[in-house]
């Protein structure tokens, strides 16, 4: 898996293709009194057919979840098993990528049962946030939610400089395929 901070492209291990997973939109929900929450349409039509209606749900960073489209998780796992367990940091980093990982599969009204133990890792009671992105969806405690963004970077354009920009414009350009 390559380094790149926040933001990794997977290669799919049997086809070397990059992952065309590209999910998006934000989703208000709530959960009901069994800790289920209701897929939305609008984003269960960008899950890939290859998901089967399956999910796998962890711990996400900043106090979040996050669901992973069934095939995504393979292609996730399947990069993160290739990681020479022989080396401590990367135990340790599988350790805590799969700490709490649960199978999830939407039942006939299109709803998921989010694990109790995981609720309490998110502070998530009644509220939901999906923040969908890339190829995965967070699952946020509404409020938890609006006050990360709520702390905008001081210097947005420096941020977006720093992880996305080029020094020079010909150098993007090379990058092309």
């Amino acid at each position: 898996m390559e380094n790149c901070g926040d933001f990794c492209l997977y290669l799919h291990s049997k086809t070397n293709q990059l992952s065309t997973t590209n999910l998006i939109g934000e989703f208000e929900c709530r959960l009901d009194e069994k800790s289920r929450i209701i897929l939305p349409a609008a984003l269960k039509k960008q899950i890939s057919p290859e998901a089967q209606d399956k999910f796998v749900i962890n711990r996400g960073f900043e106090g979040c979840l996050v669901l992973f489209p069934h095939d995504v998780w393979k292609e996730t796992t399947d990069n993160i098993n290739k990681l020479n367990l022989f080396v401590k940091d990367n135990r340790r980093f599988v350790r805590f990528f799969y700490n709490g990982a649960t199978e999830l599969t939407l039942d006939s009204q299109n709803r998921l049962l989010l694990p109790k133990s995981l609720l309490g890792f998110a502070a998530i009671e009644k509220e939901v946030i999906l923040f969908a992105y890339s190829d995965r969806i967070e699952v946020w405690d509404k409020s938890t939610y609006q006050q990360l963004l709520s702390k905008e970077p001081e210097d947005f354009a420096l941020l977006a400089e720093k992880v996305m920009g080029k020094h020079d414009r010909s150098d993007a350009i090379d990058e092309l395929p």
